[in-house]
């Protein structure tokens, strides 16, 4: 029997977009005959919502093991609030406790709690134990030193992490034994920066489509509505330039007589009354504040796969970071509605979505956007006039098991099992 400790300080039922692969590749990884072991956190005080509907897809033959995390309130003291440094000396401890009590083929850190990954390396020196570490965001970012980016947040903690962050992902990355990453653009950076890195040592491994769980959907499945469009997930200030394009593009289409509308769920990660909304501004710029609702609390995973499956039209925005790659894009084409993406040039989504040769896609430059909005009202007014036709309905390519597997056949190289 293989065995496979996944190190993962999000997991259900607290519902975060960096715990979904983890979830969807467990059944899976049982299926085929892998010993299973998510270490994970209990957090007295989460932030994010707790969902669970997702506990309930967790294969019982899982062993979750759930370490200590001092709450919040306390750790606010000292400035710190996430929830791998709250619970790091827990999450080491049980980790050497395990790794001492049974023999691993592989450790996997996959998660965006990047406070967690260094421990890879001191396992592996103490226990001989390979790891593999899963970047779903780049660990190190230089955005915010970009020309006309944002003041970035957290002033002098931002300033301490950051500086963390360059030597520790160097230190840890330099002994994993694989790199897997969501995006290509994270790992040419990686490359771009060490010497040593070695893209051999390394594999782009998109989020899959969850077939699973839209399978668990089929009873409660309503009919779409061919006006609504949907955006489920956070929205934030890297997304406005894409945004400004589709409300520019909404309005387009309701002036030709296309009756549409916009609803963007779960947009924020802090709870109300801490959430900011991101659409009122720029919708009441372009006049379409009639026809947009946004809402920034959380919904549930299941439920935003439901909202999806009711769409008209589901909406997926790229951001300034051009290595953005989101985690829904392949839940969209899963949906079966049909799919609008609108991204700027030489983005990642824009090179996947064309890869896919997907019509829904709205590519726009710098320059470029009202040519872009056009498109966007042109989509949508085609669909309008023929709504019985598949435009922009697409199967996906990879599927929740084919992530899946293309772990596991990592996971084999580097533990020398076949």
């Amino acid at each position: 029997m293989r065995r496979l400790l996944i190190v993962s300080p999000h997991f259900c039922p607290v519902n975060t977009p960096d715990m979904q692969r983890v979830r969807m590749s467990l059944p899976r990884f049982v299926e085929r005959g892998w010993e299973v072991t998510v270490l994970t956190v209990d957090d007295p005080t989460p932030t994010a919502p707790m969902d669970e509907d997702l506990a309930r897809t967790v294969p019982t033959a899982v062993e979750v093991v759930r370490a200590y995390c001092f709450p919040r309130g306390l750790t606010r003291l000292v400035g710190i609030g996430n929830v791998a440094l709250r619970a790091l000396p827990f999450i080491f401890a049980i980790g050497c406790r395990l790794l001492a009590a049974r023999r691993y083929d592989v450790v996997c850190f996959s998660t965006t709690m990047f406070g967690v990954l260094p421990m890879g390396r001191i396992w592996r020196a103490l226990y001989g134990v390979p790891y593999v570490v899963d970047l779903q965001d780049p660990w190190v970012t230089d955005f915010y030193d970009r020309p006309g980016a944002p003041p970035p947040p957290g002033g002098w903690k931002y300033r301490i992490v950051s500086a963390a962050a360059r030597i520790l992902e160097d230190w840890t990355l330099r002994r994993a034994s694989h790199v897997i990453s969501v995006s290509p653009a994270y790992l040419t950076d990686l490359q771009a920066r060490y010497r040593w890195f070695n893209m051999s040592a390394a594999t782009v491994l998109p989020f899959g489509a969850p077939l699973r769980d839209f399978r668990l959907l089929r009873a409660g499945s309503t009919s779409p509505d061919p006006a609504r469009i949907v955006y489920v997930g956070r929205l934030g200030d890297i997304m406005l330039p894409a945004l400004r394009v589709f409300f520019t593009g909404i309005a387009l289409a309701r002036e030709r007589g296309h009756a549409v509308r916009a609803e963007f769920l779960g947009t924020a990660y802090a709870p109300p009354p801490h959430a900011m909304p991101t659409t009122p501004a720029l919708a009441a710029e372009t006049g379409v504040t009639q026809i947009v609702h946004e809402q920034t609390s959380r919904i549930g995973y299941l439920d935003s796969l439901r909202a999806m499956r009711g769409a008209g039209v589901n909406l997926v925005l790229g951001s300034t970071d051009a290595g953005y790659m989101p985690s829904k894009f392949l839940a969209c084409l899963a949906s079966g509605r049909p799919l609008l993406i609108v991204a700027a040039e030489g983005s990642a989504l824009v090179e996947r979505a064309r890869a896919l040769s997907l019509p829904g896609l709205v590519a726009f430059a710098p320059g470029g956007e009202p040519i872009a909005a056009a498109a966007v009202a042109a989509f949508l007014g085609d669909l309008r006039r023929n709504p019985d036709s598949r435009q922009g309905r697409a199967r996906p390519v990879s599927s929740d098991d084919d992530c899946a597997d293309a772990q596991l056949a990592i996971f084999a190289r580097i533990a020398g099992t076949p």
